[in-house]
This record gives C-alpha cells, structure tokens and sequence, in this order.
C-alpha cells in the first residue's frame, strides 16, 4: 500500500485530501499556514492532526526507504524471491522488517558462524528434519574431524546445535510468537542493586505487568538502573515460552527431538529472551517518551496560552536576602517606568524595612500599580509576607507569585541585556516578572521550553523529538495570538511560523531604522522572500491605514475582505471603528455557499474571513479564566484536612496535578481524587493554569508534602 493510501486510512481522510496536504507539505508550507490559510485543500485539519500526520509520513518515508535499502541487500545476495519479497512488503514498522532482514544481515563473529566454519552446516539440517530412525549421534560420526576442532559425536551434535541455536532466533515467525508473549504476560520486574537509601525505594521490589506499565513508572525505572539503583528485567513464563518454540520446530517420533529440544531452549534463554527484552523495553521507553512529550507539550501549550494580565501597571519583585529585593514597575505595555532595591527579608533591619517599605508604596501610589509579581525564588515567602503586609494602604492592589521564576526568569533576563545593559541580572528579572504577568506568551517564548518545568522526566526523553514538539507548540500558540511587528521582541518574532531566528533578527533591525507602517512594507525588509512573506504575513498585525493589516486576514484574501464587506454594504471605515457588529450573521443569513462562489474563494477562508472582519484581532486568550491575584498570605501550617481552597494548576503528570494554593509549596491531586468517575489521565480534567477548588486530605509539614483532592470528601 502506498504512502497517501496509508495515511488516508490512518486519519480517516480521503485521499485526495491526502495527497495534497503531503504535496503543501512538500513545498515547505508551515504547520500554522496550512492550518489557517489552507483550509479547502486540507479539509480544514487542525494543526495538531497536521503535525501527527507530517510526523507520521516522515516515518513512513523511513520504512520506505528502509525496505528499498533491505530489498537491494538481498537482491545483492540473491536470496529475494517472490515470496520474501511481499513478505517486506507486508512489513508495516520498522521493526517486523529488521525481523525478516535479521538471518540475512551481517553479523559479528558468532557461535553459528564457528560451527558452519568446521562444515556441521548439513548435520544440523539432518538433526532438524527429525526423521523417524536416525540418531544424532550417529548422523555425527562422519562430521568428527579433530583438525577442524571436532574431536568427537557430541562435538558436532553441540556444534549443529549452535547453528539451529541462531536459526531459531532469526525466525520471524517465531519472534513475532514469542514478541505477542512478552506483551500479553510479560512482567516487568525490578530489584535493588545496592544497598542504600534513595528515591526509587518504592521500585527495589517492583513487579507489574507489562501491558499495565505507565510511562512514568517506565522512564523512572530506566532512570533508576542507569543510575545503578535498580535491576530491571522482563520475566516470561518459561514453559509457555518452550512450548510456543517446540511447536515451531519439533517432530515428535525421533531421536532427533531431544538434540532439537535443548537447541530450541538454548535458542530461547541465550538469544531471543534478551534481545526481545531489549527491544521491548526499548519500544515501552519510546512509548513512554512519546507519552511524556504529549503531555509535556500540552502542558506548555496552557502554560503559554494563559490569559494576559491586560491594562494593568505592575510591579515585580525579584526576592534576595543579602543583596535584597529587586524591584522594577512597568506600565501597562510592558515599559520600564522605575526600578529600585528593598531590604526586606531579613530578620531585624528594621530600619532597612521601614525605607523598603516606604520605596515601595510611594512607587505604587506614583505609577499608579495595580498588579504585584513576586517570583517563587529563595526568598520569595518572606518578600510574600512584607508586601501583603503594606497591602492595607494602598486598596486595589493585589499580588501574585510568578512560578517558573528561578532559572527560566534568568534565562529570559539575559535575552533583556540588550534592552537594559546598565541593569544587573536581578534588576533584569524584575521587569521579566512583570511582564511575565502581563503577556505570558510573550516573556515565555524568550526562554528554553524545557527549561520551563511543567513535563515529567524532561532530561531523560529524547531531546531531538522534546525540542521538535516543544518548538511546534511554541509555533501554534504565537501563530493563533499573532504578533504585533511593530514592538514585538526578536525572540518572539522568532517563533512566528515561515521566520526564524535570522529573519527575526532583520526584522527587528529594520524596524529600528525605518518603522514599519504596513504589511506590504515587510516586503522590503532584507532576507524575507515571497515564500517567507506569504507563510508569516497572516500572523503579523501592523497598526497602520490599512485596518486589514491588524486582523488575522491573510493579505491574499483582502480583495476577498473587501468585496464581502462591499456586498452587505459596509466600508472599510466600520472596520477602523474595531469591527463589523453583525457580518458574520449577515453572511449567513444570505449564505456563504453563494458568497464563497460570487467572491471567488472557499466557503471555510470566507467564514473565517467574516469572523475576522466582526472581532478584528481577537485574542483566544482573553476568554479563558483570568489569574488569581491575592492580598493575605497562607502558610502550610495554616492547612486542616478538609480545608477548601482556591488553585492553580501548575503542571499535569501522568498521575495527578499539582496545584499552587498559596503556600510556595504546590499540593498533588493525585488521579484517583481528580473526579467522581474513572479517568485515563488526569489531562482529561485538568490543564495547566485552570483555576480549581481544591480540599486538603493530608499535610505532612516536615516533608512539605500536601495532598489535594478535587472531590469533596474523597480521602
């Protein structure tokens, strides 16, 4: 079956549909492009089943590719006939082709090898024919030869055996038996290595079936064995294993049988026990990597699509003990109004307090802040505890703690370098906090996605496949926003689908020099060709005479835009006036069937086009429940079982959340109190930033652990 019919089956799409996204696809259009711009030729496919199926065929191509490479070996050999040739054909991953290639393929130096070397190639065929009245031992007399090293019978019987040894375990049919056994009643078993305490007690006598192995049990036993805690292994049941290889290669009624039998178990324990385990590991490791990284993207992508804190001045505050508390305010577009230094987290300094505190509310009351930032750093409970303490003179003001502060608040802080060369570091991620609250999507992209801490065991999954997720997430969610060229930062132009960090870094040059008044005008800026141009522009907002150029209408579809506003009777001075109230409910009414054909484009660019037109620039943001901003301070020791509280969700792992309710140290939810009814995943209730109401079940305080539930009464 060819490539475009395989995937119209997998994504249950029509071929021709098929075929054309492979062929977009092809001609280096972006994930986000097709996903808004090309909708008729995609059947409007979301980005994401877009990034499925574009991974998936670049998959396929590789078992393709792999088959052709197979298929030229073999030809080479002279051994592909008819038969094996549809058997590869037939092969739909990668590894039931490497099974059929394996008698084939090269090998080291191995016992077979030897053997066939001192000529018992032809008794070990004899031995396997088990034919009623010949005995091994006799049927290896003739083989004995003590200058090839074959001293006696039983010599060359256990030399025969080695070869019927590997040719058990090159058998396809039989590894695909034993593969299906592993995977049906398998267990997956781990020990201690050494003595000693350490985080993987719970797995020092571990067993669990391996189709009920979950992905975070997997990547921690892994992680766990390579460093030298565990043993991990994969048990069988070894008379079910036996009995599926005699029946492959067993005749009763010989004196045969028992020279086959001991081949056949030496075949089992020394070659395809261990080499099935390694693969099925390796395809539980690649299963739960895949898994992790899923989650991992979609908690990033919550992360980055929380709702920004809009027209409020903030102050954000990057807690220190000795060298204090760095405090910069912005106004509401993110500009740096004033910056200082507060001494405040130490005990005593009273003095030291008093001027901190004195700095603060007269920067509050000047720039008029209506929003605190506090970053979750070593000091950041203290620098908590002195702000809601000035809160009662200043009415309005609210604040909340910036997670992901630390690191990544650094991170982003050198990228400002540039901005603010006379700030140090920590002046630097005051302002990052700010903005932070602000626009998340916009200081979130300035920092390495895996750096932002909402996966699971992001160090030990494949980086190549984290970064390429990870970076198609930030892409989606900066591409659905859409970006103002006009003030937006390298960094986040960077992630604009069809740029790039060089295009990004033209971009922001010419800006500097020339303004940018115009989406026709990014034309002129250096290195951004007409396939560029058509990829990006779409996501690009310009502020400018052209009211088109700050919505999401791609400028191909302006003569579109304008014949549909000309048609219901509006002009493109309703649409300066921040929308057109009612066009969309207008082309339906007439019907966009006949709109589509009378203006010349597709029925699905049309309804966006209308939508577009009536909420111009819309942000998806914006509907989504805004962040909890507090005034008084809650400790751990504050919490009773039973207590019920407000949160935020902070990361989802595959079993619970965890959920910031105010006391710098989040609570878990785990799976089993995530709803009245049986889940899956915890993703199936909860995503990162939704806000919950949480009980307290249990507090330990002195190992700063909280557990949550989300059903009431659930314990």
């Amino acid at each position: 079956m060819e490539i475009t019919a395989i995937l119209a089956q997998e994504f249950d799409t029509d071929s021709a549909v098929i075929a054309r996204i492979i062929a977009l696809i092809d001609e280096g259009n972006t994930i986000p492009f097709l996903a808004r711009y090309r909708k008729e030729q995609t059947g409007a496919m979301d980005d994401q089943k877009l990034r499925e199926l574009s991974e998936r065929l670049s998959y396929l191509r590789g078992l393709f590719k792999r088959r052709e490479q197979i298929e030229a070996a073999l030809e080479e050999q002279g051994v592909l006939d008819d038969a094996l040739r549809m058997r590869l054909a037939a092969a739909g991953t990668l590894s039931e082709l490497e099974d059929l290639y394996r008698p084939y393929r090269p090998k080291r130096r191995t016992r077979a090898m030897i053997a066939r070397e001192k000529g018992v190639g032809p008794l070990a065929a004899a031995i396997l024919a088990q034919r009623p009245g010949e005995d091994p031992q006799t049927l290896a007399a003739s083989y004995v030869d003590a200058e090839k090293g074959v001293p006696d019978p039983q010599a060359a019987v256990k030399l025969a055996q080695d070869i019927l040894a590997e040719q058990f375990s090159d058998d396809a049919a039989i590894r695909a038996s034993l593969r299906a056994l592993l995977h049906r009643t398998g267990m997956l078993r781990s020990v201690a290595a050494k003595e000693g305490e350490s985080v993987y007690q719970p797995y020092t006598d571990y067993r669990e079936p391996v189709l009920r192995a979950a992905g975070h049990r997997i990547l921690a036993l892994n992680r766990g064995e390579r460093e030298g805690w565990l043993r991990v292994s994969i048990e069988v049941e070894q008379e079910q294993a036996l009995r599926i290889l005699y029946r492959a290669v067993m005749r009763p009624g010989s004196a045969c049988c028992d020279a086959v039998r001991a081949a056949a178990a030496d075949a089992l324990n020394r070659l395809i026990l261990p080499s099935l385990e390694r693969e099925i590991r390796s395809e539980l490791t690649d299963r739960a990597n895949e898994g992790a990284i899923r989650v991992f993207g979609e908690n990033l992508r919550q992360l980055l699509m929380q709702p920004p804190v809009r027209g409020k001045v903030t102050l954000g505050v990057d807690p220190g003990f000795r060298t204090g508390c760095k405090l910069a305010v912005v106004d509401e577009n993110g500009r740096v109004l004033e910056t200082g230094v507060g001494h405040f987290t130490l005990p005593g300094q009273e003095q030291q307090k008093a001027r901190a505190r004195e700095l603060i509310l007269s920067m509050i009351r000047r720039h008029g802040v209506t929003a605190i930032a506090i970053g979750n750093g070593t000091a950041s409970r203290e620098s908590e505890q002195f702000i809601a303490s000035l809160l009662s003179e200043v009415p309005g003001v609210a604040y909340t703690i910036v997670s992901e502060a630390g690191a990544s608040v650094y991170s982003a802080s050198k990228l400002a370098a540039k901005e603010f060369p006379d700030y140090d570091v920590s002046l630097r991620s005051a302002v990052s906090i700010a903005r932070r609250l602000q626009d998340p999507l916009a200081e979130l992209v300035k920092i390495d996605p895996k750096a932002i801490g909402v996966g699971q065991y992001q160090h030990d999954l494949k980086q190549a496949e984290l970064e390429d997720a990870l970076s198609g997430v930030v892409e989606s969610c900066v591409s659905s926003v859409g970006v103002d060229v006009e003030t937006a930062s390298a960094a986040l132009l960077t992630h604009v689908a069809g740029i790039g960090e060089a295009l990004a870094a033209h971009i922001v040059a010419y800006r500097e020099e020339n303004g940018i008044s115009s989406r026709a005008q990014l034309r002129k800026v250096p290195k951004l060709g007409p396939r560029a141009y058509e990829q990006c522009a779409g996501f690009l907002r310009v502020h400018g005479s052209n009211p088109l150029d700050a919505t999401a209408v791609h400028p191909e579809s302006y003569p579109a835009a304008k014949a549909l506003l000309s048609h219901l009777g509006y002009d493109m001075s309703a649409l300066k006036r921040g929308g057109v109230e009612g066009i969309a409910a207008r082309a339906e009414q007439e019907g966009y069937a006949g709109l589509a054909q009378r203006i010349g484009v597709g029925e699905m660019t049309l309804r966006d086009i209308a939508a577009e037109l009536e909420k111009p620039g819309r942000d998806p943001r914006d509907s989504l429940p805004p962040p909890v901003l507090r005034r008084d301070v809650l400790e751990i020791t504050d919490l009773k079982p039973g207590m019920e509280l407000t949160g935020t969700v902070r990361n989802v792992i595959d079993f619970g959340a965890f959920v910031d309710i105010g006391v710098h140290q989040d609570g878990l939810v785990h799976i089993s109190r995530m709803a009245e009814r049986y889940i899956r995943h915890p993703s199936e209730v909860v995503r990162v930033g939704d806000v919950v109401q949480v009980y307290v079940v249990d507090v330990d305080v002195k190992k700063k652990r909280i557990a949550l539930s989300m059903v009431k009464g659930r314990t």
